[in-house]
């Protein structure tokens, strides 16, 4: 059994998933990938599941009804691999944004104790982002900026998506109490850690622009990402 799991959500990743399993799988460590599915029209599941019968017992997937959300789509693979008993519980983009090389550094910081979730980090010494509009990149650094006046939290990349948690922190978080879909999910995470009193690091990245499929961000997840900061103070995560 395999104590770290790398949770990966997909929707229409055709061209992504296999490389990434691949990738993952192919590391001389034993990491198992969890596979959140959301009713890709492309096919991606039924990739998923080809490649399961090559991976069996390292490879799992939950499909869902259609396109729920990310934050949904992350609850939903936490709650499956704290019932699997996994330790070490990762979360990471299928689009290669996220170098899945960076695997183990992100767990190495966990493993004597010390800290309890890791940040793969664009914004602290050492990380940087590739081939993001100029724009895009202060948008992104702005927004951490603002999270970190609003909820007096010291992170430098509030909204990182790259993150590997201790099961205990998990395992303490109220996920119900968590509505959120787009980066106010991955910032109401890192918050709710904070306020349990876990200890939580920064490990830089470099983190690349999607190469092949459609980016999910839009207006309306950066909206409630803007809105969505204000009321974490008040909600009992």
């Amino acid at each position: 059994m395999s104590s770290s799991i790398v949770i990966i959500p997909t929707y229409n990743e055709i061209e992504n998933i296999e490389k990434m399993v691949r990738t993952v799988l192919g590391f001389p460590y034993d990491f198992h990938v969890l596979i959140i599915e959301d009713g890709s029209p492309d096919g991606t599941a039924s990739k998923v599941k080809e490649l399961q019968q090559e991976f069996e017992g390292r490879l799992f997937m939950e499909e869902r009804s259609g396109k729920l959300g990310l934050g949904t789509a992350y609850i939903h693979g936490f709650k499956w691999s704290l019932a699997h008993d996994y330790t070490y519980i990762f979360e990471m983009d299928c689009d290669f944004s996220h170098n899945p090389e960076d695997l183990i550094r992100l767990r190495k910081p966990l493993e004597n104790g010390k800290f309890q979730l890791s940040i793969g980090s664009r914004y602290v010494k050492g990380g940087k982002t590739v081939n993001w509009p100029i724009g895009r990149i202060l948008m992104s650094y702005f927004a951490s900026v603002y999270v970190r006046m609003v909820l007096f939290i010291g992170i430098k990349d509030t909204t990182a998506g790259f993150k590997c948690y201790h099961r205990d922190v998990l395992a303490k978080i109220n996920f119900d109490a968590i509505p959120f879909k787009g980066y106010a999910f991955q910032i109401c995470m890192k918050y709710a850690a904070i306020r349990h009193g876990f200890k939580l690091i920064e490990v830089p990245i470099t983190f690349i622009d999607r190469e092949f499929g459609t980016s999910k961000m839009n207006a309306g997840i950066f909206k409630e990402a803007l809105y969505g900061v204000c009321k974490m103070r008040g909600m009992k995560l």
